[in-house]
């Protein structure tokens, strides 16, 4: 008899794990509907539903157990322009985080590069320096080019009111293109003079905060240093 029992045990066994799989399998696939959307519509009356409710979708709609716990509250539906603005507006704050992160590496760099005012007058001397050398050498070529310009200039005065020789109009016209070129050098070179002065003017404002102790990125962005002046006439020009 006991054999026989244990044998009926041996078949069933397995039948009854795989009902007890289901039951549960099927328990948990009910639990969504245990819950409860509750919420107050446009007229102010309070609604409740199994599932969410369409009526709400403006606004937020809570989520209770059967018992009544809170498990968590449902945001309202946004419209496509509120999505959008809410989108635009998340991409904004990413955007300014991002430059947020840039200043502040920036201005490590900055204090890592100029660690006194001593080594920063040392940099914007030897920037001005090179400038300068550049458009000393421009404002050379002009007065070579006045100078080179001067004889063909009297030559020119034995044809007046005639045409110019080919060769000494071609020597003219080659002169006078150089010199426009180089007064448009000198001009070039005079505003990146002025140019560099102003970026490390305003670099040396932003390190006299630095080194007094303000928090590297909480100056603001490193604006593009942006000048205008009026160039001065060379010696060839006067």
């Amino acid at each position: 008899m006991n054999v026989n029992l244990l044998s009926l045990l041996t078949r069933i066994g397995p039948v009854l794990a795989a009902g007890a799989s289901l039951v549960m399998a099927g328990f948990a696939s009910a639990q969504p509907a245990s819950m409860i959307f509750t919420c107050v519509n446009a007229k102010g009356q309070n609604l409740r539903s199994d599932r969410p409710i369409a009526e709400c979708t403006d606004r937020e709609q809570r989520i209770l157990s059967r018992e009544g716990t809170l498990i968590r509250i449902l945001p309202p539906t946004l419209t496509a322009e509120e999505r959008a603005a809410k989108e635009a507006r998340e991409r904004q704050l990413a955007a300014e985080k991002v430059a947020q992160k840039e200043a502040e590496r920036a201005d490590r760099l900055l204090m890592q590069r100029y660690p006194n005012e001593a080594a920063h007058d040392k940099s914007r001397s030897a920037a001005l320096d090179r400038a300068r050398d550049l458009l000393a050498e421009s404002q050379a070529r002009l007065i070579q080019l006045a100078a080179e310009r001067k004889p063909l200039l009297t030559e020119s005065e034995f044809y007046p009111n005639k045409p110019l020789p080919p060769k000494l109009k071609q020597e003219l016209d080659a002169i006078e293109a150089a010199t426009a070129a180089q007064r448009m050098l000198v001009i070039s070179q005079q505003a990146e003079i002025v140019r560099i002065s102003a970026l490390y003017d305003a670099e040396l404002a932003r390190l006299r905060k630095l080194w007094s102790g303000a928090v590297p990125g909480t100056l603001g962005p490193i604006a593009p240093v942006q000048t205008a002046s009026a160039p001065v006439k060379s010696t060839a020009e006067k």
